[in-house]
């Protein structure tokens, strides 16, 4: 098993990755990021891309 690797969003945790075969595996922590629960990616940066980009929704739908 590899080591987990913890994916932060403006200096708080969002989720942690595994490493499985090529993929990185997205485990959430909590809300928003559920969304991304066990979505796999291609690189360390695209699951902190992804953290962000629903991060960056959540803020941006305050009055929603």
């Amino acid at each position: 098993m590899s080591e987990p690797f913890v994916v932060e969003v403006w200096g708080k945790p969002a989720g942690f990755v595994l490493k499985e075969g090529k993929a990185f595996r997205f485990h959430a922590l909590g809300r928003p990021f559920e969304k991304l629960d066990g979505t796999e990616f291609n690189t360390l940066g695209h699951a902190r891309l992804a953290a962000a980009a629903l991060q960056q929704s959540k803020a941006s739908c305050l009055g929603c």
